[in-house]
């Protein structure tokens, strides 16, 4: 019985460095190809459009009922310390630092990182990666590399946008619903917020960005065993994709917030 939990335990060690030292050299070659011609600028645009565009309707409403519920929330518990004037300064800060990038990003990941490993894992499985080769075109300068480089720039775009809409719902319910002064409201969310609150989270959305193509892209282009294997590939980009959000939410709050 030792024995067999030892083996169990080496082979999952194993297994887990292998994987890191794969991703790790995927992720340096992916990188590598941002400098080095020749550069796709269709793809690149193409992926800025597909990530940021047509990914703006479910972020944006997952920004305003955010900001709507967070004001409701806040103003039941606030209330119980006579301290409602504090709501615009919670729905702001949260906003801003932290479910404006994480949830843009975890939404992003759901949409855009399945659709990622979908497309690249079905071109494996039929060989049209291998075709490309065949063509000498780089796969990773021509299929990875763009959609790396869309995402880490998409998806700050979309949280700054993220952010203003949640304020935004947070406001038409403090001022519509639970009777706040507009003005004072506004007075109070813009004498709180600091640069580093909105600076940190368009970072964060960056880093979210950059993790969500990655995982599309690795797990698509490591994908094998035809439309069982893309399956396989989709479903493990989205998790990975979110856990690493979630990971690296704490360690980015923590490098900027830490005292």
């Amino acid at each position: 019985m030792p024995l067999t939990v030892l083996a169990a335990l080496g082979r999952f060690v194993l297994d887990a460095s292998g994987f890191a030292g794969r991703l790790a050299l995927f992720t340096l070659n992916g990188i590598s190809h941002l400098v080095r011609p020749p550069y796709y600028g269709r793809m690149f645009g193409r992926a800025l459009i597909e990530i940021g565009y047509f990914s703006l309707p479910v972020v944006a409403l997952t920004a305003v009922f955010t900001g709507m519920v967070l004001a409701l929330q806040s103003y039941t518990g606030f209330a119980r310390f006579s301290a409602e004037g504090a709501i615009a300064n919670l729905v702001v800060l949260s906003v801003t630092r932290e479910l404006g990038p994480v949830l843009a990003g975890l939404m992003v990941a759901g949409r855009v990182g399945a659709a990622m490993a979908a497309e690249i894992g079905t071109m494996r499985v039929t060989d049209q990666i291998d075709a490309l080769a065949t063509l000498s075109t780089n796969p990773m300068k021509y299929l990875v590399t763009p959609r790396l480089l869309a995402a880490a720039i998409a998806l700050p775009l979309l949280v700054a946008i993220a952010d203003i809409i949640g304020v935004l719902g947070g406001f038409i319910i403090a001022t519509a619903k639970l009777g706040f002064n507009p003005n004072t409201y506004l007075a109070n969310t813009l004498a709180f917020l600091q640069t580093m609150d909105v600076v940190s989270g368009l970072v964060k959305a960056a880093v979210f960005g950059f993790l969500i193509a990655l995982m599309g892209c690795f797990f698509g282009y490591n994908s094998r065993g035809g439309a069982e294997g893309v399956g396989t590939a989709t479903t493990a980009a989205v998790v990975s994709a979110s856990v690493l959000i979630l990971a690296f939410d704490y360690v980015l709050t923590e490098m900027f917030f830490a005292r």
